[in-house]
């Protein structure tokens, strides 16, 4: 039978566009293949639907494709574009420029592309019932909410209303709107103070992702006004405050200013002009602020109205409600959030391992259920569809408060979305089929017509029915992902993802590993989908040490047997299990082993596959215990005429014994700054940029620490974030400062390639490098990893010239693959270094590291650059386990 054409509307206009594009991938890549054929309809800030090339779902941010860098002008590349940030536009330009990425369509053919569309989009014309009522006219079926309850879901200041009107508890709130706020500050504040009470929460009535969000301790005017302006989008910006900052440092108060997750966004007005770019609003506050006290910066994407609630405090939760086959709903088990900072927020929410989720809450059970039952009353209420994700608090009394249902959740691979799914059994793919079923069935008893949907009804649940019976022999993989490095959360976001592409293809059959221990031992445990979906490697460790099903979970998953059976397997609901190397040979045919930093990159694990014969991906043992020796393998490049930086090992006896002969040593042979970083882990974790004897004497203090916690006075001088690991330990790596040296064009990459042996010989495929856009000193794990967050420019921009560009990439392919090469890479790899241009025929490509096992997570750009060779992720994993697999075969035949 033809599979279901499943139209994914992701992007959008609004400021959490940026999660609606992770969102839309992680469904792109979840949906059931034997089932659906997912077409991805990107939206974009102009509100243009275009059928998306495939290959741009896999970029990290839109901004890393949309505009396109040919229509950008600026000859800097300091700043990030969005399409509105290209001014006003002509309707050809607007063609030209959405159908450079894919196709342009009109809404009205959209029925031609698909059959049913699932929505990731978020806030404005995503969830406030928009692009529902326009989908309604043209009779598509969509996913959740219909046009009442999602248009009512969006506006929180209505919502309070409509709850205050229906018994639910609401906590002491007013209104601001836009265009009372300046004639009434005083009466506000005085409100405030006297009817609400401090402290405050300050948000925007129509935003989502805490964006625009403050909370207020303090009975202060003048923060209360700041809190209001930065919840309208307004920014005043001081005269001395702005003279005073340096060159760079208005450049990234420009930044700041410009991201519209955190603050206005572009485009603005300011003092009646309308300004699209970063740069023009840079030079247009350096000449007023040079004649003027004070400049008002207003976003053209504001808000009209701001919501002042009194603070909750209690213990924060979200649950998702779902309903099943009779359109009964069913609240999940309810998740607690334990935040390290006050307001959870968007990196917070987005983040692996900056914030804990605890499902379900830490409550007695009776609160619980009456948490359960206040999200199921207020499901009906507000009479959403299918599913909804409500957050809420519950305070020191027991009194629970709803504060923002959302009928379009999070869909990212760790949100609230398919972490509560996967305690009642269902994976990230089972969980879509389960709600595009539902959504199919609630748009089919809505519509006025009892046919119109009823073919395609049948149909799914034909496909539904045929793949549960299908018999096919799939190759069994186990993903180990875990470990216990400072890399142990990305490990786990590489490990899901790879789990998840490969569980929504018809060729494999994954069980997920999780590794836990030390260096002098560690041990393996299968796990079921309930803990691989934590929100962290922590959390999972801490389940499998002490596993037991809560009784509330247990009745959830019983309430909703009937529903979990149809799309799930009873395997789902296993107990983690402990199992020996060789005991994983039975239920596996492969391994994909997605551990970073030691073990997993250090050839420890590997080791072990080779004594069973299980085929793994990527390098053999030995090349993997020395490449993740930073200082080994600068030494070995060095003697193969590779370029590294100037290096230098510093032990911890070393240092302890005589600090100050160490430190005059370090300042012999380096200047300042240096970097300095562990020699043995990766993901940005530990490096810093060392500026002065302060800083290294502070860097010291922190590597050879001997407890868990910091030491305060040193994280502070270092500039260490709150959430951010350094790990402890006995040396760190020293590297002189790579600098451009003068050359024309100088710029960080990374380059990923595939590994093949035919008759004994590699065949290299070495992808286009990333250009990686650095905002603070170093590269920073929010920028690799966090969606939205960096950038990366695939492929890199050697030149504006296509002959050059073509000619310079070619040379930094070579001296990559060369790399591989003297480093024995097997399978794939990925390789960072810096690149400086001097001329077309004069380059340098300076080594940073080798990634034996990349980063798998779906922001990686080791996708964007397979995707150019035409390697959708999924086919870039099959083909990692291919080699795997033929290299086993090649062994058993000798």
């Amino acid at each position: 039978m033809n599979k279901i054409k499943i139209g994914i509307l992701f992007g959008g206009s609004s400021r959490e566009r940026e999660v609606s594009f992770a969102g839309g991938r992680t469904v792109y890549d979840n949906l059931d293949k034997s089932l659906f054929e997912p077409i991805p309809i990107f939206i974009d800030s102009l509100h243009n639907f275009i059928l998306l090339d495939w290959q741009y779902i896999y970029k990290g941010t839109i901004r890393d494709f949309y505009p396109p860098t040919q229509f950008i002008q600026q000859e800097s590349y300091d700043y990030q574009y969005y399409i509105e940030n290209l001014g006003k536009l002509s309707d050809k330009e607007n063609d030209t420029i959405a159908n450079s990425v894919g196709k342009k369509i009109h809404a009205e053919k959209l029925h031609t592309l698909f059959d049913f569309a699932f929505l990731c989009l978020h806030g404005t014309n995503g969830e406030d019932g928009k692009i529902q009522g326009l989908l309604e006219y043209y009779k598509i079926p969509y996913s959740g909410s219909g046009i009442f309850a999602s248009a009512f879901g969006m506006n929180k200041a209505l919502q309070k209303k409509f709850m205050k009107a229906n018994g639910f508890n609401v906590p002491n709130y007013l209104t601001i709107e836009r265009h009372q706020f300046e004639k009434k500050l005083t009466d506000f504040f005085d409100t405030a103070q006297k009817e609400v009470k401090f402290p405050l929460v300050i948000k925007p009535a129509n935003q989502g992702s805490s964006i625009g969000v403050s909370i207020l301790k303090e009975d202060d005017k003048h923060k209360f006004y700041a809190a209001i302006e930065k919840a309208f989008f307004k920014h005043k910006i001081n005269a001395d405050t702005w003279n005073n900052l340096s060159p760079q440092q208005k450049i990234n108060l420009i930044r700041t200013l410009s991201d519209i997750r955190e603050n206005i966004g572009l485009p603005a007005l300011v003092e009646g002009k309308i300004i699209y770019e970063q740069e023009v609003l840079l030079n247009t506050l350096n000449e007023k602020l040079s004649k003027q006290k004070e400049i008002l910066i207003e976003s053209l994407d504001a808000e009209q109205e701001v919501l002042v609630e009194a603070f909750l405090d209690g213990k924060e939760f979200s649950c998702i409600v779902i309903e099943d086959d009779t359109g009964n709903p069913i609240a999940l088990p309810p998740t607690e959030i334990l935040k390290k900072n006050t307001l959870f927020d968007y990196k917070s929410k987005y983040l692996p391992g900056l914030s804990r989720k605890i499902t379900p809450i830490d409550l007695p059970e009776h609160q619980i259920e009456e948490i359960r039952t206040e999200c199921e009353k207020m499901f009906q209420a507000f009479n959403f569809d299918v599913y909804a994700r409500i957050d809420g608090f519950i305070d020191t009394a027991g009194k629970i408060f709803l504060n923002d249902p959302n009928t379009t959740s999070g869909m990212m691979p760790s949100s609230f979305f398919f972490h509560q799914a996967a305690e009642i059994g269902l994976n990230p793919s089972q969980f879509l089929t389960l709600i595009i079923r539902s959504s199919l069935q609630k748009r089919h008893r809505q519509s006025l017509s009892p046919i119109l949907y009823n073919d395609l009804l049948q149909n799914l649940d034909t496909l539904i029915h045929l793949s549960g019976q299908s018999k096919k022999q799939k190759i069994r993989v186990a993903v180990i992902m875990g470990g216990f490095s400072s890399e142990r959360h990305i490990s786990v976001e590489s490990g899901r993802n790879v789990f998840e592409k490969l569980s929504s293809s018809e060729k494999y059959q994954p069980f997920p590993v999780f590794l836990v221990g030390t260096e002098e031992k560690h041990e393996l445990y299968t796990i079921p989908i309930r803990l691989m979906l934590k929100d962290n490697a922590d959390d999972i460790r801490d389940k499998i040490f002490n596993y037991k099903v809560h009784p509330i979970i247990q009745k959830v998953v019983e309430e909703a047997k009937n529903t979990t059976q149809k799309y799930g397997s009873a395997s789902s609901l296993d107990s983690p299990k402990k199992i020996t190397y060789e005991e994983l040979s039975t239920p596996c045919d492969v391994v994909f082993i997605a551990l970073h930093g030691r073990p997993g990159e250090d050839g420890v694990v590997q080791k072990n596959l080779e004594a069973i014969g299980l085929p793994y991906n990527g390098s053999g043992h030995e090349s993997s215990n020395i490449t993740i020796n930073k200082f080994a393998t600068n030494e070995i490049l060095k003697q193969n005429d590779i370029l590294v930086a100037e290096h230098k090992i510093i032990n911890q006896s070393e240092w302890q014994s005589n600090t100050s002969q160490t430190i005059e040593q370090i300042e012999k042979q380096f200047k300042y700054p240096f970097i300095v970083k562990p020699v043995d882990d990766g993901c940005s974790s530990g490096v810093k940029k060392i500026k002065n004897r302060d800083e290294l004497q502070a860097y010291a203090q922190v590597i050879f620490r001997t407890q868990d916690e910091l030491p305060v006075s040193a994280a502070q001088l270092l500039k260490i974030k709150p959430n951010e690991e350094v790990p402890a330990k006995n040396r760190f790596l020293l590297e002189a400062l790579i600098e451009a040296n003068g050359a024309a064009r100088f710029l960080e990459v990374t380059g990923g390639m595939l590994i093949k042996k035919q008759n004994g010989k590699k065949i290299f495929e070495v992808f286009e490098p990333s250009e990686a856009l650095v905002e603070g000193e170093v590269l920073s794990l929010e920028e690799k990893f966090l969606a939205g967050e960096g950038q990366n420019i695939t492929p890199s921009r050697f030149s504006k010239k296509p002959e050059e560009q073509k000619k310079i990439s070619e040379a930094v392919k070579k001296v990559l693959q060369h790399t591989a090469d003297v480093m024995n890479i097997e399978g794939y790899c990925r390789i960072d270094a810096f690149v400086r241009i001097y001329t077309p025929e004069k380059i340098e490509v300076i080594i940073i590291e080798i990634n034996s096992l990349p980063g798998m997570t779906p922001a990686t750009c080791i996708y964007h650059q397979a995707a150019i060779n035409n390697y959708k992720p999924y086919q870039f994993i099959d083909a990692i386990l291919t080699e795997a697999l033929n290299r086993k075969l090649k062994v058993t035949q000798n």
